[in-house]
């Protein structure tokens, strides 16, 4: 409850060959025996997660990953996820050994990270038991254009270096959009639709809902917390009408009726949309599900790994609805966590969970796999809003986004 979420944090990724210490790099930063360190190659099969701090730099997730070299089947399974892990990435921290010049390994997570646009710090690792090589840290730099650094995990040599490195690098952009802030003034007011239901977790707020409340406190507004069922009685309480109505998705359709027209009215899921991906994108997606047909195919993803309750949003709730709407019986197939297919063109259309697990990087992401592959894709608020017949109400708070996806309505609206 009191720590930053693992989808608000810079995401590092540490890559390189089996043993060049990878694993021990993360101890050494930690200051704690976090990875398992093993003289026996392969150790690391499966990229492991650790959550921290670094100041000045604040939270931020340490991605251990198995050897780019990692040999047989399975090993090319490990190096295939392990390249997955550049779709969430921040911040690639390359670990080569001292001594030792830049392989076709190390040279293709350059090559990507120049594509994505990540920043790479390359380490020369074991530094104390390797004079510098044909290579130095300076040689290196000039040469690939990333910062390198000479470290020693076992000593802890240079990590106060690599430290400094990290915070040079860190992409400042990386954490600085905001949920709603950038839509409010100081001291407008915004009420918040929370429902409690089976899936609401006892005694919590659901972690959208908790993140959109700090964020209006970050700008300087005010906000009231009501359920469905109080939204009317909470509006009329109000000495002044409110800037914005927030409301989860599920209930979008009371939230409509209950709010006046002249009230702006979105949801936690549109708004991170927004934050998280590309909300232009997703709502485009939305219009996909009008070209449903029975027995299309659709995925269900989901960035968390909640156990699906009796009523599940994402796996009963959103299919029925759709289901409806189309008249007749549809395909689902269901991911959570990090799990997203590389093969997306058997489907008609994705329905993605808000994200807030997540960070912004790995969103984009799948967004940008998507539209490699020609599929829609929209997220549960977005889809809910549409099925709802509320979508450009939905979106009134972003008329850019708006006054594009439904041209039509300016129409009338200058009638």
């Amino acid at each position: 409850m009191n720590n930053t979420p693992r989808g608000n944090r810079l995401h590092i990724a540490i890559f390189g060959r089996r043993n060049v210490g990878k694993s021990s790099l993360i101890n050494a930063i930690t200051n704690q025996n976090i990875a398992l360190v093993s003289d026996v190659a392969g150790t690391t099969t499966d990229p492991v997660y650790k959550s921290m701090e670094i100041l000045p730099v604040g939270p931020v997730v340490l991605i251990d990953t198995a050897g780019l070299d990692d040999a047989g089947r399975l090993g090319e399974l490990r190096v295939k996820r392990s390249f997955s892990v550049l779709n969430k990435t921040d911040l690639v921290l390359l670990v080569v050994e001292a001594g030792c010049s830049l392989t076709a390994y190390e040279e293709e997570i350059l090559g990507i990270s120049r594509e994505k646009n990540i920043p790479v710090i390359i380490v020369l690792n074991k530094s104390d038991l390797t004079p510098a090589g044909p290579e130095s840290a300076e040689s290196l730099k000039e040469r690939t254009g990333f910062d390198a650094v000479r470290v020693s995990a076992a000593s802890s040599c240079g990590i106060d270096e690599l430290k400094m490195a990290i915070i040079r690098n860190a992409p400042l952009t990386w954490d600085d959009r905001p949920i709603v802030g950038d839509l409010l003034t100081p001291k407008d007011h915004v009420v918040l639709v929370t429902p409690i239901d089976s899936a609401a977790p006892k005694g919590r707020l659901i972690l959208p809902q908790v993140q959109t409340l700090r964020d209006i406190l970050d700008h300087n507004g005010m906000a009231t917390i009501c359920k469905e069922t109080e939204l009317e009685a909470t509006l009329k309480l109000l000495n002044q009408k409110p800037a914005l109505v927030i409301t989860d998705s599920q209930v979008f359709k009371q939230a409509d009726a209950a709010t006046p027209p002249d009230i702006l009215l979105t949801s936690f899921s549109i708004l991170f949309a927004r934050q998280k991906g590309d909300l232009h994108s997703l709502a485009l997606g939305a219009k996909a599900i009008d070209k449903l047909r029975p027995g299309d195919k659709i995925l269900m993803a989901e960035a968390c790994t909640h156990h699906p309750v009796e009523d599940d949003i994402g796996r009963v709730k959103i299919p029925n609805w759709l289901r409806q709407h189309v008249g007749g019986e549809l395909q689902f197939e269901w991911v959570s966590g990090t799990a997203f297919p590389d093969t997306l063109q058997e489907f008609s259309l994705i329905v993605h969970c808000g994200g807030c697990m997540i960070n912004r990087r790995e969103m984009l992401s799948r967004l940008a796999q998507a539209q490699a592959n020609d599929v829609p894709i929209v997220n549960y608020g977005v889809a809910i809003a549409h099925l709802m017949g509320v979508l450009p109400r939905a979106l009134s708070p972003f008329p850019e986004i708006k006054d594009v996806i439904f041209p039509s309505d300016i129409s009338r609206e200058d009638d």
